[in-house]
């Protein structure tokens, strides 16, 4: 029987750990516990995804809601509603839920992996190795780097923490001359605030000094003292941590593949880190039935991975670099300068034109397995879009091009005309 394990427990590891469970497999998923007690925003679409997931005991506990407030290029205004997520009760959930899928759970550090052409061998902090045919790399950031890849401009964010007095949740972010922060606040009054600053012009202090550095910035902003307020902080903590967005050279490879934040991981303000690990992660158990089930196909899957991640990772680094563009007022500081460029000049959504739709081969998805199909390609998916609503596009697309919409739309069910004809309007089409 082939073995897989999955390092990491996050949200991109527990994904995976399921999908390959439906698909038949048995997995064993190895993780140690988060170091320190994160918050994170998350928005109603990573619900959503995480639902889509099967991660069910871990969305009931994303169920904070707190109206986020903004203040951005001197300008204020209430941001839809985000949700405040704990992530060690999170990560409980997503324990619950892999457990209940009958994966095989290891907690525990890994110490190293060795790989060679016949599986890969784990070492584990005070337990015994394991061995593997196939090895998912969840383990995020603290992943074991491949070479070089593509980086953006070295960002660090530094967390505070502290306890508060209870209260509303609540939660904000501001944009500073050197940086921007994420403030927030759970009803138990445990408080939040991370400052995310450049690496190379931040003139940061030793660390003995950076708590009470970071005290003094965060008293400085009035935004800050508006949401706090002057209460007490006790147990104040500070925990510092990368957010330069990184993306992996290689994310798969026949017997491997990495996921999350171990394949790419984003620039905070560009995308909620946990949508963007589901969206690498929820492709990986097909990408993996095929790599394992049908190997002639091997280089069509990873091809299939490998552009998929590079895709999200740019789509996600441009919503980034316009989320810093939209702040003019400190246009030429080091932070907001090498920011606002990075990773191109390419618009993140340019003007749909139905005239400009190709038709190409290119690798989909289908009964479990990577394959190819003829795809329609867009503006907005330069992959390619296989169907909507089970209707194959592309012959749709290519009979447009001569026959009358009425003509070629009749044979379809109210519902897919429904949803075919809202695509065609999308991508530009004049019935």
């Amino acid at each position: 029987m082939t073995t897989i394990v999955i390092l990491g427990a996050g949200p991109a590891g527990a994904a995976v750990a399921l999908g390959l469970r439906r698909l038949g497999y048995a997995v064993t998923l190895v993780s140690e516990w988060r170091r320190f007690a994160a918050l994170e925003g998350v928005s109603l679409r990573v619900r959503e995804a995480l639902r889509g997931a099967g991660l069910r005991h871990a969305l009931t506990e994303a169920a904070l809601p707190s109206q986020r407030q903004v203040s951005w290029n001197g300008q204020q205004h209430a941001q839809n509603v985000e949700f405040l997520l704990d992530r060690p009760t999170f990560d409980r959930g997503l324990r619950d839920d892999v457990r209940e899928a009958g994966v095989e759970l290891i907690e525990g550090r890994v110490l190293s992996v060795q790989t060679s052409a016949t599986g890969h061998r784990i070492e584990i902090d005070g337990k015994q190795a394991l061995s593997a045919d196939f090895l998912v790399e969840a383990r995020g950031r603290q992943a074991p780097t491949l070479g070089k890849g593509l980086r953006g401009p070295e960002t660090v964010s530094l967390l505070n923490r502290w306890q508060g007095t209870p209260g509303d949740a609540a939660s904000a972010v501001e944009s500073l001359v050197d940086g921007w922060a994420w403030m927030a606040r759970r009803a138990d009054g445990q408080c939040y605030w991370q400052w995310t600053v450049d690496v190379a012009s931040a003139e940061l202090p030793t660390k003995a000094l950076l708590l009470e550095y970071c005290r003094q910035r965060r008293q400085a902003s009035v935004v800050a003292q508006d949401f706090f307020g002057d209460e007490p902080e006790t147990d104040l903590q500070l925990h510092a941590r990368s957010s330069t967005a990184i993306l992996s050279p290689q994310v798969c490879g026949e017997h491997w593949i990495r996921i999350g934040d171990a394949a790419m991981a984003v620039d905070p303000l560009s995308g909620n880190g946990i949508f963007q690990s589901l969206s690498s992660a929820l492709q990986a158990p097909t990408v993996i039935n095929t790599l394992l089930r049908k190997p002639e196909r091997a280089a069509l899957a990873q091809r299939f991975h490998q552009q998929r991640v590079e895709h999200l990772f740019l789509r996600f680094a441009r919503i980034g670099r316009d989320f810093y563009a939209d702040e003019q007022r400190w246009q030429d500081e080091p932070f907001w300068q090498a920011r606002r460029q990075w990773p191109d000049a390419e618009i993140a959504h340019a003007e749909a034109d139905f005239n400009a739709l190709r038709i190409e081969r290119a690798p989909v998805l289908k009964d479990g397995f990577v394959d190819e199909a003829e795809v329609v390609i867009t503006v907005d998916q330069p992959l390619g879009i296989w169907h909507v609503q089970g209707v194959e596009l592309a012959p749709l697309v290519r009979r447009l091009r001569s026959e009358p919409a009425e003509q070629v739309l009749a044979r379809l069910t109210a519902q897919q005309g429904r949803m075919v004809r809202g695509w065609l309007l999308a991508q530009g089409f004049k019935p």
